[in-house]
């Protein structure tokens, strides 16, 4: 029997849906355009001059690689580097294990609780970074804070906690552990209910543990859910900026300055070395992209597509 094939669409119509699609992404491509390429560019380019507040009226002038550099002899862009690696390496597989774990369990639950317990978890995310913050910089306060005072009810005697130079950045990783968990456990929970249930319980039916289901058929399934949270965790680490702005200011000894905040530190505060802090930014933009590719690689079955 022979079959009939659908008429193709003709060239001019083809060509009357592509400029009616462009139309409706123009505005978006406008202000994506304007608003994120263009500063982008003009970073780039800047981080290779000696642009500063004091010759933004006579110009700059080419440094080349000066401000990089520079980068790597200054011993507080150092200290800084380092700080956010230590972030970005306890939070991020802190974050993922304990919202999976946490995702779990809740996944378990009646509906009613699932919901309430994802709605509990969620809020802090949906709460202001200032509200968040001066509530733990009141439970961190040396005298009054709520911490230093079941210590002394139990007999001992009150911390620094932010003052500390050795627990300054512990604080700030607790804090935004606190932040960051909400939105991965909500997508975990949805993730897990996507998983085949037909496969799970095949395996059950084969007398396959909770261990060996979960992890030969739940973790490929949820993987991309995994790898999302993870790139999105460490982007959201590596610019950690207003915790540490509002809880800190970098100090003590700028024990808790990360890249971000140095960057914002040297442009808007003190030298208001643009080009230098451009530089940072171009820096920070790499290894972020590079450390983005690698998740992509290990978590993607080898491959970056």
């Amino acid at each position: 029997m022979a079959t009939t094939e659908a008429p193709k669409r003709s060239l001019v119509l083809q060509r009357r849906e592509t400029i009616v699609s462009y139309l409706f992404l123009l505005p978006a491509l406008f202000f994506f355009v304007g608003f994120v390429l263009t500063p982008m560019a003009m970073g780039v380019v800047t981080s290779f001059t000696n642009s500063n507040f004091n010759n933004v009226n006579t110009g700059s002038q080419f440094v080349f690689l000066d401000n990089y550099i520079r980068l790597f002899k200054d011993p507080i862009f150092l200290k800084s580097a380092w700080n956010t690696v230590i972030i970005v390496v306890v939070a991020v597989p802190t974050v993922t294990a304990f919202s999976l774990w946490v995702g779990s369990a809740i996944y378990k639950m009646h509906s009613a609780a699932r919901s309430f317990f994802r709605c509990v978890f969620y809020l802090p995310v949906v709460t202001g970074s200032v509200a968040v913050v001066v509530v733990w910089k009141w439970m961190f306060d040396k005298y009054n804070g709520l911490f230093n005072y079941i210590i002394r009810a139990c007999g001992g005697q009150g911390l620094m906690w932010t003052e500390s130079e050795k627990m300054a950045l512990w604080c700030i990783i607790l804090i935004l552990f606190t932040t960051s968990i909400g939105q991965p456990i909500v997508l975990y929970v949805s993730a897990l209910g996507n998983v085949d249930h037909s496969l799970v319980e095949a395996a059950q039916v084969d007398g396959a543990t909770d261990f060996q289901v979960f992890w030969k058929i739940k973790w490929p399934s949820i993987m991309p859910t995994t790898l999302y949270v993870a790139v999105i965790t460490t982007i959201n680490s590596f610019q950690c900026f207003a915790l540490i702005q509002l809880l800190t200011s970098g100090g003590p000894n700028y024990s808790t300055s990360t890249v971000m905040y140095y960057l914002y530190e040297i442009a808007f505060r003190t030298t208001k070395d643009f080009g230098y802090a451009d530089a940072m930014g171009v820096i920070l933009a790499i290894v972020i992209a590079l450390f983005s590719a690698l998740q992509f690689k290990v978590m993607n079955g080898g491959t970056t597509e």
